[in-house]
């Protein structure tokens, strides 16, 4: 039986615009492990596989209709479902996001951490605070979002040795942010949820 803690409003859609929806998915301790599909959600309801809910949308699936009732089978699907399955994702498990150029400028906001401009993503480059040729790591510690013009400025150099200086001091993203860098149709409710567990480090606005 899926047990609802919170009320929430019924938000019909059609099948076009439901399909290209993620559905967030938790464990059943409420920790956020990955986005799925209309159709996977789908599948844990069938599976009876869904603990409880708690978001405030509910997407709408509609199917064929019966030939003995006439009636037209319909699935609801809530935004925030958390599972009785194990999950098998190690990496969101250990908190880890997996470092993309699309998330860490999201993490940065479109800017460059160096002259604080904000840019077009085609302008933005990936800029590894000590260089790799000086024994850096291509990890979210040591990289920051930078424009072409300041990547180019500083090359292989130490901050020290190039007089240039980070505007914030790169971090590595929990799951929850992760989950919100890298999906950019999230619902109002998901939003509110994943936010309350960002990292207090967090940029993103709360």
């Amino acid at each position: 039986m899926v047990r609802t803690i919170m009320i929430y409003t019924i938000r019909v859609v059609d099948w076009k615009t439901t399909m290209h929806e993620r559905i967030l998915k938790l464990d059943i301790g409420g920790r956020p492990i990955r986005w799925v599909s209309c159709e996977e959600g789908a599948l844990l309801y069938c599976r009876n596989q869904v603990a409880w809910v708690a978001g405030e949308h509910e997407l709408v699936l509609r199917g064929g209709r019966s030939r003995a009732t006439g009636r037209r089978s319909i699935l609801r699907i809530n935004s925030i479902v958390a599972t009785t399955a194990v999950d098998q994702s190690v990496d969101v498990w250990a908190g880890k996001t997996a470092l993309t150029n699309s998330a860490l400028f999201r993490r940065d906001e479109d800017t460059c951490l160096y002259c604080s401009e904000t840019f077009s993503k085609a302008s933005l480059t990936r800029d590894h605070v000590v260089p790799v040729s000086r024994g850096g790591t291509n990890t979210w510690e040591n990289v920051v979002t930078a424009c072409r013009a300041c990547n180019q400025r500083k090359d292989d150099l130490l901050l020290e040795e190039c007089a240039m200086a980070l505007l914030a001091t790169p971090y590595a993203p929990n799951a929850a942010e992760g989950l919100i860098l890298n999906n950019r149709r999230i619902l109002f409710d998901q939003m509110n949820f994943l936010k309350r567990r960002v990292g207090s480090n967090s940029r993103i606005q709360l």
